[in-house]
């Protein structure tokens, strides 16, 4: 039986420590996401998320280390007692209460490493859906900007066209001017030299 819960023990810890390099490696993803962001609101809002994760982390890890010096105390404790008690004469029945200590203390010790484990667990899922969502959302603003650009170039291509429509018809309009100007003198002459041809 202890020898079961020592492999759980063990199994737990090497969950532990994959799911904080884990989380420790999405953290640095979703710093190095914040970093390439063009818009400074996209840019604070990943840095806050990856700052609650780091804090998550941290969290992580202190109740990983107090797990661990409860773990040690209790073992310590316990070897103490089996010392103390070993050098006495005792019955079968105290024997197997230490045995049954022991066993429960073991037992307790691998249900909080699983619970931390699980959180860590947790945590790195939530991490992979937040890159995740970010990631998308990125690629949305991207794409946004892309339709942005291309409007503005189309608009800026238009607002040529229009001026040089608008120069062309201010053009136009003195081209006319002169012809009617033009038209109107040829008229007058003509009918000066019909009508006063001596003049």
């Amino acid at each position: 039986m202890a020898l079961c819960a020592d492999v759980h023990v063990r199994i737990c810890g090497q969950e532990i420590i994959k799911y904080d390099l884990e989380i420790k490696a999405l953290v640095q993803d979703l710093e190095q996401m914040a970093r390439e962001q063009d818009r400074e609101t996209d840019r604070l809002a990943i840095q806050a998320e990856a700052e609650s994760q780091r804090r998550q982390m941290l969290s992580n890890q202190t109740a990983w280390r107090k797990a661990n010096l409860a773990c040690l105390l209790a073992i310590d404790n316990m070897e103490k007692d089996e010392l103390l008690r070993g050098g006495d004469n005792q019955s079968t029945r105290q024997r197997k209460a230490t045995k049954e200590s022991l066993v429960e203390t073991s037992s307790n010790i691998t249900e909080s490493l699983m619970s931390i484990s699980r959180l860590m667990a947790e945590q790195v899922k939530q991490s992979e859906d937040t890159i995740s969502t970010l990631a998308t959302s990125s690629r949305t603003v991207q794409e946004t900007n892309e339709e942005f650009k291309n409007m503005t170039g189309t608009i800026h291509l238009g607002r040529k066209l229009i001026l040089k429509y608008n120069r062309r018809e201010l053009t136009d309009k003195l081209l006319i001017f002169l012809a009617v100007a033009l038209f109107l003198a040829t008229v007058l002459y003509i009918l000066k030299k019909r009508l006063f041809p001596f003049i």
